[in-house]
């Protein structure tokens, strides 16, 4: 069978008219057919469709060329979503001269490389130079072949579920097999394993990983899980919007820069189903999308990403600060940028815990959705995290419950999302509630509900529990070195003063920058900060201004 690094790289047209869509396919063909496989659609949807399977198999795809006006799906439309799909495929716009100005704008909205006006005969002239210089950018930076990791488990599994979610979450192809199913069983019998240590991952390379760590994980999938220096003008420990932004600007601004992060980049909106209300985006757009992006834009510039590395205490060591992990490696900064976010909180209550992974989820777990078809689904949490997991899970569940502890939803949800999940028929919002109890032997089976007013419980069937009950920050790492609050949240700028003065704790002349900490020259940003917006943008935004602080302070070294 030919393997995907055979396999000659993709060129992918779409026009919904079937002539002018024979006629590229000619003339791609013609010149680059020896090199190159020409995959045509006549639809937007259709050829996301095809980029989807191409992407599952290990193919590369190197230029994406789009007709503008297509019926259900524009041109731009569908390079924005492909740009998700094959970031580092180039992408040409086929228009008329009436539309030149919405590709002028397209440059923007879609990264587009190149447009061209139809019809461009002689090819040679007006169709093949384009396509050359694009094709010979493409080769000077070609993307490493993805082929297909296989992750064998069960499908109760907490840890199985875990690694899904990290695949997934940091962008790696896998394809999933119940270890109990036909193509699952030959798997871990060619593997050499069994199903008493689940999950099993079988690399692209052709290693078997026995309940492997994320560590573990990370560096057989080609993340990389070490810095590769040993001291840098900006590390930031975060890797959610605040972090990104951080790192972006950092690295752009020419600052060795890494950022670490634990997981996945995104953080809480990495996991988000749909943001509506980010600016530029008015069609909404989902958190996984919007931080994606945000890590290429990072790495574009240089930032050094460092996955799977958990950061455990921050020392001050004379003018550089030295940010410790758990597996005891170090790595040393003038500066350091803290975006290290929050963890949902959990639920209390008899079985809650041992069926967490099983049934009982923290956050969106997108994973999972498409395995509630057609079930009775509860949501946990009133705010906007809540409301947009009920949308995204409507989607495929038959009935979503909203089960709140407020007497509405008004107290924590925007306008614009209560709207929107009053006027969804799949979805019923069950106020001054909460749940007390999960009931199940290897997976969830029920819930118990508490009326928080009448005290009245109620025992409801269920296989499915998604938890959005706020959020705890992720500090107790910075113990004895950095102030907080009294929920844990990092202290910045003008929160240290005390009566209007610099505590005597402060070591400088000046007073703290706007997001400087207790410790000069460590810096906070995004929800982690105390009194922070707790908005994705407002997030960006702090990570982009405590760029500009790190500079004030490097200045002054």
């Amino acid at each position: 069978m030919e393997d995907a690094s055979t396999r000659k790289p993709v060129l992918l047209t779409v026009d919904d008219d079937p002539a002018v869509s024979r006629s590229v396919a000619r003339d791609l063909r013609r010149r680059y057919g020896d090199a190159y496989r020409v995959v045509r659609a006549d639809s937007g949807p259709l050829a996301l469709d095809a980029l989807r399977e191409l992407r599952l198999r290990g193919d590369q795809v190197a230029v994406l060329l789009a007709d503008h006006r297509m019926p259900g799906m524009t041109g731009i439309e569908f390079l924005e979503q492909a740009m998700d799909i094959y970031p580092q495929a180039r992408r040409v716009l086929l228009t008329a001269y009436a539309d030149t100005d919405v590709a002028i704008d397209a440059v923007n909205v879609v990264d587009l490389d190149h447009y061209l006006l139809k019809p461009w005969d002689p090819p040679e002239e007006k169709f093949y130079p384009v396509l050359d210089a694009q094709l010979e950018a493409w080769t000077a930076h070609p993307p490493r072949t993805v082929h297909e990791t296989k992750v064998v488990g069960h499908r109760w599994s907490a840890r199985s579920s875990e690694v899904r979610e990290f695949l997934a979450r940091n962008q790696v192809p896998y394809r999933w097999y119940a270890s109990d199913s036909p193509e699952g069983r030959v798997l871990l019998d060619v593997a050499g394993a069994d199903d008493t240590t689940l999950p099993v991952v079988v690399t692209t390379q052709g290693e078997v990983l026995v309940a492997p760590s994320d560590g573990e994980l990370a560096e057989q999938v080609g993340l990389s899980v070490s810095p590769s220096e040993r001291f840098y003008d900006l590390v930031v420990i975060g890797g959610g919007p605040a972090g990104l932004s951080a790192a972006l600007y950092g690295a752009s601004e020419g600052l060795r820069t890494a950022l670490v992060e634990r997981t996945a980049t995104g953080g809480q909106a990495g996991q988000s189903s749909r943001i509506e209300n980010y600016l530029g985006f008015p069609d909404g757009v989902s958190g996984a999308q919007l931080t994606e992006r945000a890590r290429r834009q990072a790495l574009k510039f240089g930032a050094e990403i460092v996955m799977t590395r958990d950061a455990v205490a921050l020392e001050v060591r004379g003018a550089a600060r030295t940010v410790r992990f758990d597996d005891g490696s170090t790595v040393d900064a003038h500066t350091v940028i803290v975006a290290s976010g929050v963890a949902y909180r959990e639920l209390a209550g008899p079985g809650i815990g041992a069926l967490t992974g099983r049934g009982v989820y923290y956050g969106s777990a997108l994973t999972e959705a498409s395995a509630c078809e057609d079930q009775d689904i509860y949501v946990v949490g009133g705010a906007n995290s809540a409301g947009q997991a009920a949308m995204y899970l409507s989607r495929h569940a038959r009935s979503v419950t909203l089960v709140v502890r407020a007497a509405s939803l008004d107290q924590s949800m925007s306008r614009y999302l209560i709207a929107q999940v009053e006027q969804n028929d799949r979805i019923r919002v069950r106020t001054r509630s909460e749940v007390v109890e999960a009931v199940g032997d290897d997976h969830l089976e029920r819930i118990v509900l508490r009326d928080t007013v009448t005290g009245e419980q109620e025992s409801v069937d269920t296989g499915w529990l998604f938890v959005f009950i706020g959020a705890a920050p992720l500090t107790t790492w910075l113990d004895g070195t950095v102030t907080r609050d009294d929920h844990g949240f990092v202290c910045a700028g003008h929160d240290l003063l005390v009566e209007g003065k610099v505590p005597d704790s402060w070591p400088l002349d000046r007073p703290p920058y706007h997001l400087e900490t207790s410790v000069p020259g460590v810096f906070a940003a995004g929800d982690v900060r105390a009194e922070s917006a707790k908005r994705v943008a407002s997030a960006v935004g702090e990570g982009a201004m405590a760029v500009m602080l790190v500079h004030r302070y490097l200045e002054q070294l």
